[in-house]
């Protein structure tokens, strides 16, 4: 009931509505995209699962959003970000059609994985022009209360579209236009989205010094240069700011021990609690395991307002590290589906609670002509974490995905994690932190 009326207080907003509104249809066709990709990267019946196989999956799609995500948030902090939700959603209607006509007619090959990793580019794109546009439809006083909402409603969307993907893949017969349906089908709800967009007037999202259209080669190359240098003051001014850098930071070495789990989950899906020889066996355990995981996330939808009455941002993110150290504990205990869905369950929890702590923070103390750099550094630090945690999966974990010692020690780094955050908080109150015009102290 928490839940229906803090949604039912922010949409009221119009504005916010519209915004909500890309973000849900935008996200379903994501989860519908990713479902057809996790079906051909790591249950395709052709290919067996293995520990390196699949950290070399993740290397190969993060690796490169590591290198160009940083561009992201400086270029939202220049454009405007209505009409980057407009128009990458219609490059993304274009690239999956693409893909979907060319795993229809020649299967797959190089040019899948180079538009793949063009598509969850623009992906990423998207999703920080969203974080960014939030402040600007809501009231400061309901900001909490949206981040909490729409991240995780946004969640619940993307496991729709991977449910309709999924269920797709199961009842269209195998052939050469399988994969493709899926894919055809993820780009008409990318360009429901591009059109759901332009209800927005162009300047609602911000930002708030005038956005430039660029023209030419050598405008762009100019934009680029002075992206590098916004970047680099960007990153300057959230370490000197203190309270969003120290929650970015923690935020990527939880989403660094959340990454080893997720490949342990694949491989356990895949190796341990199915027949490895039967991908499709595989496919619906991970799919099990997952849905138990993202109602998790749904925990934290109702748990962070609750929590937030009772304590700061800051002292949430303590407490869902916590909560991660008692699912590694679990993980820990024994190999058997009950304890690993347990596990799943309390991870959902934690890593979405500690975003929506995250967000709310950057969010916050973070102003208005910085904060698109602030969420592409989030990004940038998102996908080098899971980049980092895919090679320690293939060095750590067997091919099993089960490992004591492995679960153990994550326990262990979730506390020291916790510990040095908290610190480092408390730190905050004992020095004065640097306030630009428009802007709260964070203390």
């Amino acid at each position: 009931m928490s839940v229906i009326a803090d949604l039912r207080t922010v949409l009221v907003h119009r504005d916010f509505r519209k915004l909500f509104s890309v973000r849900l249809v935008s996200q379903c066709g994501d989860g519908m995209f990713q479902a057809g990709l996790a079906t051909l990267f790591f249950f395709s019946p052709e290919n067996l699962a293995t520990a390196g196989a699949v950290a070399a999956a993740f290397a190969v799609l993060l690796l490169p959003f590591t290198i160009v995500g940083p561009f992201a948030g400086p270029l939202l902090d220049r454009w405007r970000r209505r009409q980057v939700l407009a128009v990458g959603n219609a490059i993304r209607v274009v690239l999956a059609l693409a893909l979907a006509v060319i795993m229809a007619t020649q299967g797959v090959g190089p040019a899948v994985y180079i538009l793949a990793l063009l598509t969850l580019g623009v992906n990423r794109f998207l999703l920080a022009a969203l974080s960014a546009g939030l402040p600007r439809v809501v009231p400061r006083e309901q900001l909490l209360m949206a981040n909490t909402l729409t991240p995780t409603l946004g969640a619940v969307s993307a496991v729709v579209g991977a449910g309709l993907g999924f269920g797709l893949g199961w009842l269209v017969p195998a052939g050469p236009g399988k994969d493709g349906l899926v894919l055809a089908t993820a780009a008409v709800l990318f360009g429901c989205a591009a059109l759901l967009a332009l209800r927005m007037a162009p300047d609602l999202l911000g930002p708030a010094r005038a956005a430039r259209t660029l023209t030419g080669f050598a405008a762009f190359s100019a934009d680029v240069r002075a992206t590098l240098r916004d970047l680099v003051d960007g990153a300057g001014y959230l370490i000197r700011r203190r309270t969003p850098g120290m929650a970015l930071a923690v935020m990527a070495l939880h989403r660094f021990l959340y990454g080893l789990n997720f490949i342990a989950l694949i491989l356990i899906s895949r190796n341990l609690l199915s027949d490895p020889t039967d991908a499709a066996a595989g496919l619906a355990m991970f799919a099990v395991l997952t849905s138990v995981s993202f109602a998790g996330n749904g925990l934290a939808i109702v748990a962070t307002p609750i929590a937030h009455e009772r304590m700061s941002p800051s002292t949430w993110i303590v407490v869902c590290l916590g909560l991660g150290a008692a699912s590694q504990v679990l993980m820990a205990a024994a190999p058997e589906f009950a304890v690993i869905a347990a596990a799943a369950v309390l991870m959902g929890l934690a890593v979405q609670g500690a975003k929506i702590a995250v967000d709310t923070i950057v969010q916050r103390d973070t102003h208005d002509s910085f904060r698109g750099r602030a969420f592409s550094l989030y990004d940038m630090l998102y996908n080098a974490a899971f980049a980092g945690a895919a090679a320690l999966a293939a060095a750590a974990l067997p091919d099993t995905g089960w490992s004591r010692p492995v679960f153990a020690a994550l326990a262990v780094a979730y506390v020291v994690i916790a510990v040095a955050y908290r610190r480092g908080v408390r730190r905050v109150h004992d020095r004065p932190v640097p306030v630009l015009d428009g802007e709260r102290s964070p203390v």
